[in-house]
């Protein structure tokens, strides 16, 4: 199978992990991202280390963004990101929020908006997290986010947010 996307669709997937090894796990995830049928990686990030939001009684992050072309459809390549976290521990099951072997969320998909029962796009709190922004904004300082705004702008309303770029 051809890894050209048959469409040009430009989305960006975050991973995070504060399990079993946190920055191996974000890497794992980089490189089963880059065998995703119909994908292409772009892009990563570097890696950044933050402190857990909401919950606050586990291990602290790591993170990164990658852009991706895709010819899969919104729902399908979510599928596939799901699929991936099963195949690397993740049990989605019990409290939100917790720790997790290896996190992979749909942040964007083009300019699309989209509202179902399993899907939301762009990511419902991706505009309030540090720890998505900044490796955004690595990636594309210049973004405006759907129904949210520039991406410079959002940073600033998250400046108390600790996440800080690693050195690896």
């Amino acid at each position: 199978m051809s890894k050209t996307p048959r469409s040009d669709a430009r989305a960006y997937i975050g991973l995070g992990s504060n399990l079993d090894d946190p920055a191996t796990q974000i890497r794992a995830g980089m490189a089963a991202l880059a065998r995703l049928a119909e994908t292409r990686v772009e892009a990563c990030s570097s890696l950044y280390h933050s402190a857990p939001v909401g919950r606050q009684d586990q291990p602290d992050f790591v993170n990164a963004v990658c852009r991706v072309r895709t010819g899969l459809a919104p729902a399908a390549l979510m599928h596939d990101l799901l699929e991936i976290e099963s195949q690397h521990g993740r049990k989605r099951r019990g409290e939100k929020g917790g720790p997790r072997t290896l996190d992979l969320d749909l942040l964007l998909y083009g300019v699309e908006a989209i509202h179902s029962a399993t899907l939301t796009v762009p990511h419902p709190r991706l505009h309030e997290r540090a720890f998505v922004l900044y490796p955004l904004s690595e990636l594309e300082p210049d973004l405006v986010i759907p129904g949210h705004g520039p991406l410079r702008e959002l940073l600033a309303g998250c400046a108390g947010q600790r996440v800080q770029k690693m050195d690896v």
